[in-house]
């Protein structure tokens, strides 16, 4: 499984790397984002650490403006499991309240007396500066939705079962409330330790690889 996976990682570190510093031109239409972090390492190189995809077509671009630009949690549950590690390692006795799901106009009337405005524009602030500064990633170009939703469990299932891949010490994951996630040194909880990816499964993304 290590060396599978092994494969992959020296696999998509060939593709081209984007950042949040970089324009949006060679960004596909529809697929896969698969997320590196600064200081996180495996397989003699960077690690990944989510990998994530859009369901609405022609929706990439814009699921990757919710990730890095942004500052809603609730349209991002990569920001939201960030900002739960933040307030985890300084403020506990929020964290109810940053999981509560505002996005519908009815749940945010509910929720208004509750909910800490201030606190929450700073968080997402820092949300984003964390982001921007330490995340980097590489494309897939996946056309069909079936095929992305696909290829990202195959995806998250093969670096998940990694023994290698593995969060060092320092990884902000660590302060995670959520056990999962500080487990398995991903930002995610869904598909892990799902079915792996095959050798012919592999040669697929090599050809889905956005190159420079």
């Amino acid at each position: 499984m290590s060396e599978l996976c092994n494969q992959l990682h020296i696999l998509v570190r060939e593709g081209k790397r984007f950042d949040f510093s970089m324009g949006y031109d060679e960004i596909p239409l529809n697929g896969i984002c698969i997320m590196f972090e600064k200081g996180e390492f495996a397989h003699a190189g960077d690690r990944i650490v989510n990998i994530g995809t859009h369901t609405g077509n022609n929706q990439l671009k814009s699921r990757i403006d919710q990730h890095f630009k942004n500052e809603n949690k609730n349209r991002s549950i990569f920001r939201k499991n960030i900002g739960r590690c933040f307030l985890n390692s300084t403020n506990k006795t929020y964290l109810p309240k940053w999981n509560l799901d505002t996005t519908a106009k009815s749940k945010k009337e509910l929720y208004s007396n509750r909910i800490d405005k201030k606190l929450e524009v700073e968080i997402e602030r820092q949300i984003s500066q964390y982001i921007q500064t330490n995340i980097s990633f590489c494309l897939l170009d996946i056309p069909s939705k079936e095929n992305r939703l696909y290829y990202k469990a195959r995806l998250i299932g093969t670096v998940s079962c990694c023994s290698d891949c593995t969060a060092t010490s320092n990884w902000l994951g660590n302060f995670s409330p959520i056990e999962k996630i500080k487990k398995s040194g991903l930002w995610q909880v869904q598909e892990l330790y799902s079915k792996v990816l095959s050798t012919d499964e592999l040669s697929f993304i090599s050809t889905a690889l956005v190159r420079n």
